[in-house]
């Protein structure tokens, strides 16, 4: 029901949660329901990953290890150090069409390049 709850209701639950399952207390009843997980190996290092969508979610988004590197900025003509965060996602095809999983994706990019238009 993550589509009926505000940005600080849902804040406070994923608190919780992350927290049960640090602490190794999550139940399996808490772990199941869901179509979508997000997986992160930036905390160990990763730089890319492939993530195995676990039926019967529909998806799965791995964010790696975010790194300076130096980019190529079209409208300046120029190259500039940009923090860069990989992702993957991987979805199941018979569920997430193709384009619609890559413009999903780009909407993540958006985001992440500016949280604020979250907020208008």
């Amino acid at each position: 029901n993550v589509n009926r709850k505000s940005l600080s209701e849902l804040s406070v639950e994923l608190t919780d949660l992350a927290k049960k399952a640090r602490d190794k207390k999550l139940s399996p009843d808490e772990m199941q329901g869901g179509t979508f997980t997000i997986s992160n190996l930036g905390g160990i290092g990763g730089t890319g990953f492939t993530p195995i969508v676990y039926p019967p979610q529909v998806a799965i988004l791995g964010v790696s290890r975010a790194k300076y590197q130096q980019v190529f900025v079209k409208d300046k003509g120029e190259f500039e150090k940009r923090l860069i965060v990989p992702l993957s996602l991987s979805y199941d095809h018979r569920v997430i069409n193709g384009a619609d999983g890559a413009r999903f994706l780009r909407y993540i990019c958006n985001v992440m390049e500016d949280p604020y238009a979250l907020l208008f």
